[in-house]
């Protein structure tokens, strides 16, 4: 099964919007919305939870009250005021380091695992669906989009592709979401902010040699910006795969809970089916190669 991720340097730039246009277009696929921070891939992709489980990505700190001697060396130790005056642990402050385990001299203190997230599985009209939620302030994002990767593989049948909705930025959700995938396509936006967050991304899949191509949305809004990210992609080998131009009547059917590929937009679908079109071949040749 090839694993293509579709990430972006940057939150809204249309990358959801596009995996879920070819969720309806793509035969023969499993998905994955690897976004664990903000997923939003379930809300169209609606179907019957076939698996569901607690994750446990973090530890916290726990205090065996009567063992407890309130000596004070916990307070004085830890440096994110974590342990409260009465000495209890303040959830949203331990960062799960340990420190006040190692000073405590009667052993009171102990890191237990705590829940930090959900992952979902799903059977959908469209195929396999794995997604998770990272609960607020919770920890452990990078070992949660492993997580759901690895759910994928589990209800692998005879898939021949799978899409994954990756995250924004360049952190560690992103190195989780591409390791080991086949291809990476970086859906851009044209203005300065975007050129250089699609300079940054691609950086990360650069160095990590995943092979990766690009998708410019709404192009027509700056051809300027747009002509340079061309020039960028073109003298530093990133074939640029899609052009899907803005057209308002997207965001209005996006407000209805539909695709472009729904909403009926001639022009768009066929720039997507032509995106697709291109990447299978460019995948192909890659494994030749």
């Amino acid at each position: 099964m090839k694993q293509i991720v579709f990430i972006s340097g940057k939150g809204g730039t249309g990358k959801s919007t596009l995996v879920s246009s070819l969720s309806l277009l793509v035969q023969n696929k499993m998905l994955a919305d690897c976004d664990v921070e903000a997923p939003n891939l379930h809300i169209l992709l609606q179907g019957e939870i076939l698996k569901k489980r607690d994750f446990f990505g973090a530890k916290e700190a726990v205090i065996d009250s009567s063992a407890c001697i309130k000596c004070g060396l916990c307070r004085k130790t830890c440096r994110f005021d974590a342990i409260s005056e009465e000495f209890e642990i303040k959830p949203m402050k331990c960062e799960g380091c340990g420190a006040c385990t190692l000073v405590c001299p009667q052993n009171a203190i102990k890191l237990e695992e705590v829940k930090t997230g959900e992952t979902y599985v799903s059977n959908t009209s469209r195929g396999t669906f794995s997604h998770a939620f990272l609960d607020i302030g919770a920890e452990g994002s990078g070992r949660l989009v492993t997580e759901v990767r690895k759910n994928v593989n589990a209800y692998k049948k005879d898939e021949e592709w799978l899409l994954i909705d990756g995250s924004p930025g360049i952190g560690c959700v992103v190195i989780a979401s591409i390791t080991g995938t086949d291809a990476v396509v970086v859906v851009s936006e044209p203005t300065k902010s975007g050129q250089s967050d699609l300079e940054r991304v691609l950086g990360v899949a650069k160095h990590f040699g995943v092979p990766a191509f690009v998708c410019i949305n709404k192009y027509n809004l700056n051809l300027k910006v747009t002509s340079e990210i061309e020039e960028y992609c073109e003298n530093n080998g990133y074939p640029v795969i899609g052009k899907i131009p803005f057209e308002p009547s997207i965001v209005k059917a996006l407000q209805e809970f539909k695709t472009p590929i729904e909403a009926g937009n001639k022009v768009i679908t066929n720039e997507i089916k032509n995106l697709w079109a291109r990447l299978v071949d460019e995948v192909e040749n890659l494994k030749k190669a």
